[in-house]
């Protein structure tokens, strides 16, 4: 079975602006993948090169072995996309905009009625059903989206930011219905701004930036990255900062009583510190060990001194995670999205 996700070498320019930078990457079938990076490093332009809102302008993209262009019906098909922004019609009751949606995919009316219920069902938002969009709250209309994206039963769900903007209960409702759909073989991929959430719900993460892949790891391997930090309270505030082994101490800071050494195993630095800070006359009062977090060394491999891309620049070319909104909106309508 070929990969649900596969680019080899993707380039997308807008004019002088290059939003994809050769992005090669591969999501395998039943994955949860993660697409982390900031605002204008290209997730929004990877995704909608995906589904047909933007052509490319070099390189390879499949889904499931089907070329996004050269096979865009099969593609599309195999593919259910639930946006950031809210992009549907407000004059129809939710469940004809789902039974709409379905019936562009090929899906008869009949079966595409018991899809919207079915799936209206499953997101928890069945006894709105002949409601319209607007008369939804807004953690009611990020479900419809949800809804939407499910009720073509597709292989491969996108979700762009799928929990910006709602409350701590709703996004934990919804983390627990995408873990249950991946667990019943849907591949996702998800971007998110949310480093908590790539690390509670994905197998693998990307970090992007710049249009550019910085690194593809599981979260744990993320973390592995980092340092620790080794908090050692003494029982006295010494006049200067101790004298601890460059072999196995990065960094030494002291404030007062309390030194820190940043290490790159603390659990297993810890006894050889203490050993040396009371072989030199320390009295230590208290330990504390900390690992640095996912975001840490996010915002590590994503800062860049010489920053090519400015928010304002990608914004107006098309990223800027807004620039496509509005074609992807029409699109979405239309029924080619």
């Amino acid at each position: 079975m070929p990969p649900a996700i596969e680019t080899v070498d993707l380039v997308k320019e807008y004019g002088d602006l290059r939003a994809l930078q050769e992005l090669s990457l591969t999501v395998e079938e039943g994955e949860f993948f993660g697409l982390l990076g900031p605002n204008g490093a290209g997730k929004t332009t990877f995704i909608n090169t995906l589904v047909g809102l933007v052509r490319k302008t070099g390189g390879e993209a499949r889904v499931f072995g089907y070329d996004v262009e050269a096979d865009y019906r099969e593609a599309r098909d195999a593919i259910g996309l639930a946006p950031q922004e809210f992009n549907v019609d407000r004059f129809f009751p939710i469940k004809e905009v789902l039974m709409h949606k379905a019936g562009y995919h090929g899906i008869p009316e009949d079966e595409a009625a018991e899809r919207a219920d079915e799936v209206l069902k499953r997101v928890g938002i069945y006894d709105k059903r002949n409601e319209r969009f607007d008369w939804l709250s807004g953690g009611m209309k990020r479900r419809l989206l949800l809804a939407r994206a499910l009720v073509t039963d597709p292989d491969l769900l996108i979700l762009d930011e799928p929990t910006a903007g709602v409350d701590v209960q709703l996004r934990h409702d919804l983390w627990e219905l995408v873990t249950e759909l991946n667990e019943e073989g849907t591949t996702v991929l998800l971007t998110t701004h949310y480093i908590e959430e790539a690390e509670r719900l994905c197998d693998r993460v990307a970090i992007m930036n710049e249009g550019r892949k910085v690194t593809v790891a599981t979260p744990d391997e993320l973390k592995e990255r980092g340092t620790d930090t080794i908090s050692v309270r003494l029982e006295s505030a010494p006049s200067m900062t101790p004298d601890v082994s460059a072999e196995y101490a990065h960094e030494t800071t002291l404030d007062g009583d309390r030194l820190e050494v940043r290490v790159d195993d603390g659990g297993s630095t810890a006894p050889r510190l203490l050993n040396d800070l009371e072989a030199k006359g320390y009295e230590i009062a208290d330990l504390e060990i900390t690992r640095t977090s996912l975001e840490e060394i996010f915002v590590d491999l994503t800062r860049s001194e010489d920053r090519t891309v400015t928010r304002s620049s990608a914004s107006s070319a098309g990223d800027g995670e807004n620039g496509e909104r509005g074609e992807t909106a029409e699109r979405e309508q239309e029924g080619v999205a």
